[in-house]
């Protein structure tokens, strides 16, 4: 079996950095237009030029996301951005509209044409015709179980490669095509501003009862029925390249470049170690650092025939852990630390290093910039000193737990 692609997001610049240095293959991110994420920072075309100059100094490779279906007026801009796109170094296009798929084979015929998940293939008919049209690779529906995928591949071409999602936040929509924000907020889903209405807490009202709220459930929560689980499938990695994905995306270019370091370590030691211990089980360590960010419930999509379920009790986060520090060297007996959330004398600080299980760090004599014994670090990006004699490397994370798990 041929070793997956370790694909990662990236809102902006410090977030690429993050997915480049913890192992990923490609970055798929999006430019200041025509990708489906508005949150985001996303990248200007000098910042697009600086991120493939950094990804292709290291093997990695960019994908740019055109996958919003563009209005007319719009249109008028679309071929100057691919083109620009194309000359700054843009691997592929992630895209969605066939007017857009076109104009990109015109505009920029150099770079490489992936189908994007919103065009929702799911079978082997679809994805032959994109290929005849020019396209390298389909990112296929979220709703598809392994044995379909299995299916799809033995019937397209070697050649084209098969991507699909394995980690981060499910719709509740097909492929994400979704209206319920724009009907209930304006917010339009389809072009990178949702609104996240399937995560909010829904009542019953009867008509002839207003401002009588009855609950969903009888349970006293309420009940958020459109919410649906995250995907994880960190455990599954061979059985996903047996079916034939080429392709392993994480989900979150809304997300923080914590997130993305985690993440994208764990996925890049999850792949490297299913190929150099084939049929072994996966080191508990390497999932475990799934639970180490924030994220709902889990559960493994639609890969194995079931559904992803709802989260029907709240809908917010498991949020176990936080960044504490970031490590930025040495200076004799002590490491340099800038603070990223409060933390404390005492304390055990989980460090994240790139290519290292993760290892403990006793958070002992703290120091303020000034040389002051200090109790704790309260203050955003206060510079503080820890004694140490632990050989932490510049860069490396520095985690606290802030859910402390029960001892007897």
């Amino acid at each position: 079996m041929k070793k997956p692609e370790v694909l990662s997001p990236a809102g902006n610049m410090e977030c690429l950095k993050a997915a480049l240095r913890f192992g990923a293959d490609a970055v798929y991110l999006a430019g200041t237009e025509f990708g489906m994420r508005s949150a985001p920072a996303n990248f200007t075309m000098e910042e697009l030029a600086s991120a493939c100059a950094l990804a292709h100094a290291q093997g990695a490779r960019i994908y740019v996301t055109c996958n919003t279906v563009p209005r007319c007026g719009e249109l008028e801009r679309l071929p100057a951005f691919l083109h620009d796109a194309q000359e700054v170094g843009a691997d592929a296009f992630i895209v969605t509209d066939l007017g857009v798929f076109e104009l990109a084979k015109q505009a920029a015929p150099r770079v490489e044409l992936h189908v994007s998940t919103q065009a929702g293939v799911a079978n082997w008919a679809s994805a032959n015709v994109f290929h005849r049209m020019g396209a390298s690779r389909v990112v296929l529906a979220r709703e598809l179980p392994l044995t379909e995928i299995a299916g799809l591949r033995a019937h397209i071409p070697e050649e084209l490669e098969v991507e699909a999602f394995v980690h981060g936040a499910m719709c509740m929509s097909f492929s994400g095509r979704c209206l319920l924000s724009n009907y209930l907020t304006g917010r339009d889903a389809n072009r990178g501003d949702c609104a996240q209405p399937c995560r909010w807490r829904y009542s019953l009202v009867e008509e002839k009862r207003p401002g009588q709220y009855m609950e969903v459930e009888t349970a006293h929560e309420g009940s958020y029925i459109l919410n649906s689980r995250d995907m994880c499938m960190i455990r599954h990695i061979p059985e996903l390249v047996r079916a034939g994905v080429s392709s392993l995306k994480i989900e979150g270019r809304a997300k923080s470049a914590y997130y993305v370091a985690v993440i994208t370590n764990a996925y890049r030691r999850a792949v490297d170690w299913c190929f150099a211990h084939p049929g072994e089980e996966l080191p508990a360590w390497i999932a475990e650092e799934t639970e180490k960010i924030s994220h709902r419930p889990y559960s493994t999509g639609f890969y194995f025939g079931t559904e992803p379920g709802q989260e029907t009790v709240n809908g917010g986060y498991v949020r176990d852990y936080e960044v504490a520090a970031v490590c930025d060297g040495r200076e004799g007996e002590f490491l340099l630390l800038t603070q990223k959330n409060r933390f404390f004398r005492g304390e055990t600080a989980d460090v994240l290093e790139p290519g290292k299980e993760p290892y403990a760090l006793p958070l002992g004599e703290l120091f303020d910039a000034g040389g002051a014994p200090i109790a704790s670090a309260p203050h955003p990006a206060m510079r503080v000193l820890l004694r140490s004699d632990v050989p932490v490397a510049p860069g490396a994370i520095l985690r606290r737990r802030t859910n402390p798990v029960a001892t007897e």
